[in-house]
């Protein structure tokens, strides 16, 4: 008997549900792609919702992609990477942030730093074992740890400490259950940071409860006020350390989907295993364009640098002046301001904002605890846009607050 499908009833469309892993399907949806969804195609809406820099990939990185593919550069690489792009690596971690990582067995090459932090928590998690998130936060970390059979507990930090995580809030959420810490600062959401000061406490908690650390450095490059200091730089902490970065922020690639993890020789390993049987290796001639970028961009990405420091500066007096008290971000490309004032949930605001005055951000719920009363404004667009959407924003609160 042949089945029409075009006449199957939604509650057999809907059954097939039951076949899916309960981790997976209670999962809720991203709340900046739906926000992403939302603005797709839609030429008034002005978007500071999702991450992405407005710059274009260099041309000379670009060109070498191109390059490669001419010369036939077409096939599967080493596992874990080319070896003159982890040399490379290498070489620059030493050099920008003094953390030293050996190119043979410590450096892995991965589908953008999200497959880095996806690798280093299936490594690591065994069914139970909770996971420390200072929140608020990248909106993937406590999704993957709960697919991967971990428990994520949040650890709210708040705007009158500068959303930086403090020992004390660190300590207060340890049990014996707790096995590995994910860092990330700059931080996005909120842009803040941490000192050589601020971790030294953290560093003594990690070591004194004996947890592993992912700490995701995405916006290492992005610091404005003084200079990044890499976790695994503190005393004692590189070996439980696994230091994930890439070259989507700093270096304008997102789709190119180039990343890396740094650990111990035992970590990488492992993580190397699952890795080349799900990916086998990042794509080849992204490699090459990402080692173009290392040995040749660098002078470029610190022009996009001071770009964004220009426009961070405008955001943050903007927003102030419009009535949203906005902390000052210290690196990445996100504003955070407090929308408590309206008297709007973030969710409220972020829809009224986006039907009324047609600007997309995302709402701080999105971001875990702490992120309800404000919303996520990205400023990697022109400043033709942010002084637009500035407008629109003042005309809309002052619309909610007369």
């Amino acid at each position: 008997m042949i089945v029409n499908q075009d006449r199957l009833t939604d509650n057999n469309k809907k059954s097939m549900s039951s076949y899916l892993a309960p981790s997976v399907r209670d999962i809720q949806p991203s709340g900046i792609r739906k926000f992403f969804d939302l603005v797709s195609g839609n030429k008034d809406i002005i978007t500071l919702g999702v991450g992405e820099p407005d710059f274009v990939t260099p041309w000379h990185v670009r060109e070498a992609c191109v390059y490669s593919l001419e010369r036939g550069f077409t096939g599967y690489t080493s596992n874990a990477g080319m070896p003159e792009l982890r040399e490379e690596i290498s070489r620059y971690l030493s050099s920008s942030f003094q953390v030293s990582y050996d190119p043979k067995d410590e450096i892995l090459v991965t589908v953008g730093g999200s497959e880095a932090i996806d690798l280093a928590l299936r490594a690591l998690i065994q069914p139970g074992d909770e996971i420390l998130v200072p929140e608020p936060c990248y909106i993937s970390y406590s999704p993957i740890t709960s697919i991967t059979g971990g428990v994520p507990v949040g650890i709210e930090t708040t705007a009158e400490h500068h959303f930086k995580l403090t020992a004390e809030a660190l300590e207060a959420k340890i049990t014996p259950k707790s096995k590995i810490l994910i860092l990330c600062y700059p931080s996005n959401p909120t842009g803040a940071t941490m000192t050589y000061e601020d971790w030294l406490p953290i560093a003594e908690v990690v070591e004194r409860h004996d947890l592993i650390v992912i700490s995701d450095e995405i916006y290492a490059e992005l610091t404005y006020d003084g200079k990044h200091v890499s976790f695994p730089y503190m005393p004692g902490m590189k070996d439980r350390t696994i230091l994930v970065s890439g070259f989507s922020k700093a270096f304008a690639m997102t789709g190119w989907r180039m990343g890396y993890a740094c650990a111990h020789p035992d970590l990488i390993s492992a993580m190397l295993k699952i890795h080349q049987y799900t990916v086998m290796c990042a794509p080849a001639m992204g490699q090459v364009a990402a080692l173009e970028a290392l040995k040749n961009g660098l002078g470029e990405k610190d022009r996009m640098v001071d770009s964004y420091n220009q426009r961070r500066r405008l955001i943050v007096q903007g927003l102030c002046d419009i009535g949203l008290e906005c902390h000052e971000p210290q690196g990445a490309f996100y504003a955070f301001p407090s929308i408590k004032s309206t008297g709007l949930t973030s969710d409220e605001f972020a829809q009224r904002l986006l039907t009324e005055a047609k600007v997309a951000a995302v709402p701080g719920s999105a971001f875990g605890q702490g992120g309800e009363g404000f919303i996520r404004c990205s400023y990697a667009t022109s400043i033709a846009q942010l002084d637009e959407a500035l407008d629109r924003m003042g005309k809309f609160v002052e619309k909610l607050t007369s």
